[in-house]
C-alpha cells in the first residue's frame, strides 16, 4: 500500500514537471534550472514514552457536592474564657441573727478632767440647735416657696410669716389656718409696731390683717374671735365701711388700720403661736 502511494505520487509530480517545461518559451527552456520536490517520508516507528510533565493550572471550581452524613460527635473542649458579669440579682431576704458574741476586753481607763463647764456649754448647744430644728421645720412645712415670704419674724410666743402671695381675705385666713396659725392679730403696740416694720422691710404698703366685722357691722373681732379690748390703730376717719361692702381690715406701711372690701385681693401675714410650732 505504501509503495503504491509513493509511486503515484511520483507520477503527479513527472506530470506536472512536463507541463511546466511546455508552457515555458524557448529560451527559458535553454536556461539550467533545477526544482526540489518535497515528498514526505514514511511514518516511523513510535517514540518511547516522555516524562510526566509538570502540573497544569488549577481548573474552576466545581459545584457544591451533597451534605454529607454527620460525623461522630467530638470531645469536649477546654474551658472558654469567662464571659462578662451579669446583671446584679435581686435583693434578698434578710437573714437570721447570727448568734451574740463573747464580750470584748475592758477598755483602758479614762483621764480624769474637769468637764462640768464644757457639758454645760454642751447642753446650751442642744437646745439651741433643738430650737433652730423646729424653726426650720415650721419654716419648711409654712412657706409656698422661697420667692413668696419676706422672712421671718418672732417675738417670744409668737412668729409672724410675710406671705408674698395676694389673696382675698378668707383665701389668706384659710392659707394660715392650713399651716397652723390665723391671719395677725395686733394686740398690742409691740405686735403692730413689728408686723409695720416688717411691711416696709419688705417694700409693701399694705397687707391684710386678721380682724373683721363680717359676722356682726361695727363688732370687729380677731380672727380667732377674741373681741377687740382698747388698743386699736385706726386711721383718722376709720373705719367708714364705704359703699356698705369693707367687713375686713389692712395694716398699711405706717402700721394704721383701715377697713376694706374682703373680695379684693393683696398680701398678708400670718401669726403662729411658739408653742404649737
Amino acid at each position: 500500500m505504501k509503495r503504491d502511494l509513493v509511486f503515484l505520487v511520483t507520477l503527479i509530480s513527472l506530470a506536472f514537471l512536463s507541463l511546466l517545461r511546455s508552457g515555458y518559451p524557448q529560451h527559458i527552456a535553454e536556461e539550467s534550472c533545477s526544482v526540489q520536490i518535497l515528498v514526505p517520508g514514511l511514518k516511523g516507528e513510535a517514540g518511547e514514552k516522555g516524562e510526566k510533565g509538570a502540573p497544569g493550572r488549577p481548573g474552576r471550581v466545581g459545584p457544591p457536592g451533597e451534605k454529607g452524613d454527620m460525623g461522630d460527635k467530638g470531645q469536649k473542649g477546654s474551658i472558654g474564657r469567662h464571659g462578662k458579669i451579669g446583671p446584679i440579682g435581686s435583693k434578698g431576704e434578710k437573714g437570721d441573727n447570727g448568734d451574740i458574741g463573747p464580750p470584748g476586753p475592758n477598755g483602758d481607763p479614762g483621764i480624769p478632767c474637769e468637764c462640768s463647764q464644757l457639758r454645760k456649754a454642751i447642753g446650751e448647744m442642744d437646745i439651741q440647735v433643738a430650737q433652730l430644728t423646729t424653726e426650720l421645720k415650721f419654716i419648711k412645712n409654712a412657706l409656698p416657696s422661697p420667692a413668696a415670704v419676706a422672712g421671718v419674724r418672732e417675738t417670744d410666743n409668737k412668729i409672724y410669716l410675710l406671705v408674698k402671695e395676694e389673696k382675698r381675705y378668707k383665701e389668706a385666713q384659710l392659707y394660715c389656718h392650713g399651716r397652723g396659725g390665723t391671719l395677725s392679730m395686733p394686740k398690742d403696740e409691740t405686735a403692730n409696731n413689728l408686723i409695720a416694720s416688717y411691711i416696709n422691710q419688705a417694700g409693701l404698703t399694705r397687707v391684710f390683717i386678721g380682724i373683721n366685722d363680717l359676722e356682726k357691722e361695727g363688732n370687729f373681732v380677731y380672727s380667732d374671735r377674741s373681741p377687740m379690748q382698747t388698743f386699736n390703730k385706726w386711721r383718722s376717719g376709720e373705719p367708714n365701711n364705704a359703699y356698705d361692702e369693707e367687713d375686713c381690715v389692712e395694716m398699711v406701711a405706717s402700721g394704721g388700720w383701715n377697713d376694706v372690701a374682703c373680695h379684693i385681693t393683696m398680701y398678708f401675714v400670718c401669726e403662729f403661736d411658739k408653742e404649737n410650732v
